[in-house]
């Protein structure tokens, strides 16, 4: 399965118009610089995604699979997982840094806008799903690996459609 991920990615990430988009998004996820995380992901959407990948029953899916195909080229950095259990609960995306002290570990929550638990806008969203990794303790996987906690950074991905908001926190 992740190599249908990795050659979806790599080909759409291939057209000269995106070919450095990926390299600044890794670089701004491992600094926690999220105006330049949000300003990459959503410049993706709009120039790569199609209405129909990100509608649909579960759109969760889509961007989880996608940036997880993205990741796939941190490999050298870092040991990828995808819906594994830690703490309480399930996770999205854990990255585990090989190399603690040079890296960071990173919890990913993917959710998509629900007025049904009275989100209105991406920011309700993205902060539900920092929440989320917080009240589930998701980093427990990553401390238990010898992450400190103030080596772990959360992102929580908001999105509606083609719209996308990512919010983070440095510590869980």
């Amino acid at each position: 399965m992740m190599l249908i991920f990795e050659k979806n990615i790599k080909e759409w990430f291939s057209k000269p118009k995106l070919a450095n988009i990926t390299s600044e998004f890794y670089q701004a996820l491992i600094e926690y610089d999220l105006q330049t995380i949000n300003s990459t992901i959503q410049r993706i959407s709009l120039e790569t995604f199609s209405w129909f990948d990100t509608s649909g029953k579960e759109p969760e899916r889509f961007y989880h699979a996608f940036v997880l195909g993205m990741l796939v080229d941190l490999k050298a950095s870092y040991v990828l997982e995808s819906n594994r259990e830690s703490g309480k609960g399930r996770y999205d995306i854990l990255l585990v840094p090989k190399d603690v002290p040079a890296h960071p570990g990173i919890v990913i929550e993917f959710k998509s806008l629900d007025p049904q638990r009275g989100e209105k806008e991406l920011a309700d969203t993205a902060k539900a799903a920092l929440e989320q990794i917080r009240s589930l303790s998701y980093a427990a996987s990553l401390k238990a690996r010898g992450v400190p906690e103030d080596r772990i950074l959360t992102y929580g991905f908001a999105f509606k459609g083609k719209d996308v908001l990512v919010e983070g926190g440095k510590a869980c």
